[in-house]
């Protein structure tokens, strides 16, 4: 692969790139976009950009769109890798993605917080958990060669608290954001309790800060 800072084209592409820009914060666009770029250095990493089951839009559709549930456009009604999941499908099916890819993308999105399940389920999921890990340091090995050219492109901008806020933000809005050994429940409490999270606490080792 020759690698580029470049999207995939065309209006599903484009509808991606709007949703998370006009409802996310600029620091968790940014995460959403460079998960994007380390999952495809990942799935070249592992020799799998020839695998059938790998498909650059949806992963793309992924990626990009994983943190909806922490947007404008949610509520805070369910947790909010299902809220972010539900808000994704419909922009696949306002773009004409047939259902079985919107399935996928969904699952994607829904377990990118779930260690050992994500990656189980499709290559799809495990390449945007993956990819979403590297932005906070896992595996970053993998992304050696380009990290630098990615963060100039999409700086950080304290993602890691930024992010959390936003988490912390939707759980409180009612239980059913807030489910116990849910990400979103445990920042939650731990920031009732302690007033930092493990996740912020973790970002001092992340090879690229918060």
């Amino acid at each position: 692969m020759t690698f580029s800072l470049e999207f995939p084209s065309g209006p599903m592409a484009d509808a991606v790139l709007a949703v998370v820009r006009t409802s996310e914060s600029p620091s968790i666009a940014n995460h959403s976009v460079r998960s994007f770029f380390f999952a495809q250095l990942l799935a070249e990493h592992e020799g799998r950009l020839d695998d059938a089951a790998y498909d650059r839009n949806l992963l793309f559709a992924a990626t990009v769109m994983h943190d909806l549930g922490v947007g404008a456009l949610a509520h805070g009604e369910a947790r909010f890798e299902v809220e972010g999941a539900d808000l994704a499908a419909e922009v696949l099916r306002e773009h004409g993605v047939a259902e079985a890819d919107v399935d996928r993308v969904w699952e994607a999105i829904a377990l990118h917080t779930s260690p050992g399940i994500a990656e189980r389920r499709s290559l799809l999921a495990r390449l945007t958990r993956g990819g979403i890990g590297i932005d906070f340091g896992r595996d970053a090995k993998v992304v050696s060669a380009w990290e630098q050219e990615i963060h100039a492109a999409y700086p950080r901008l304290a993602m890691v608290r930024s992010l959390t806020d936003a988490i912390v933000e939707r759980a409180a809005r009612s239980d059913a954001a807030a489910p116990r050994y849910s990400l979103g429940g445990e920042l939650l409490r731990e920031r009732q309790t302690d007033g930092v999270t493990t996740l912020e606490l973790a970002a001092a080792s992340c090879p690229w800060g918060e």
